[in-house]
């Protein structure tokens, strides 16, 4: 007998995880796919294991059981780094649904989206180039290192660079920078 319901979701092109306790219980092959892993090496650990660090994990896990408590809601949604077995940082879009309501993250089902951008905030608009360029910073490349990536000039990057340090504040290191594209995010999407 052919199981579709299992086949579903193991070949869905969707990347979904099932979670209890935030440990990773169960999940399809898009999802260890898009985070670099074998489906063993994630199955029964802590979804901490793909956040870029412990304080994403927290905030993250704090607000999402705030809502679904609060709201009284079964679905909770937001953008949020995500990292990559390989050590790379990159955005998502997540959606989330609880099936035990009374104490949501007993049990419950995670849907991933990546994106390929930062996302814009409404006070100050990213170009597309520098969207792409946050992306790149976040993951500690240089200057030369992005325009190579990019096929820019060194200058080119130097310029959308201070661009971006102007948009958010920060005055001096590319770790300033790297932590003002992160605080930002948080801010306007979580």
């Amino acid at each position: 007998m052919i199981h579709y319901n299992k086949l579903a979701f193991d070949f869905s092109p969707a990347p979904i995880v099932v979670l209890s306790n935030r440990h990773m219980v169960e999940m399809n092959h898009a999802f260890a796919q898009m985070f670099g892993y074998e489906r063993e090496e994630l199955l029964h650990h802590s979804i901490i294991k793909i956040f870029p660090s412990i304080e994403d994990y927290e905030k993250v896990g704090n607000d999402a059981l705030q809502s679904l408590l609060q709201k009284n809601s079964l679905h909770y949604s937001d953008q949020r780094f995500m990292q990559h077995k390989s050590g790379e940082i990159f955005w998502t879009h997540t959606h989330g649904r609880t099936l035990t309501p009374e104490d949501p993250f007993q049990l419950m089902v995670w849907h991933f989206e990546r994106k390929e951008q930062h996302p814009l905030t409404s006070k100050q608009k990213l170009t597309k180039r520098e969207s792409e360029i946050t992306q790149l910073i976040v993951n500690g490349l240089t200057c030369k290192e992005i325009a190579r990536k990019l096929s820019l000039s060194h200058r080119t990057v130097e310029v959308h660079k201070a661009n971006l340090m102007k948009k958010l504040g920060a005055h001096s290191t590319k770790s300033e920078l790297s932590s003002k594209i992160i605080i930002q995010n948080r801010l306007t999407h979580f």
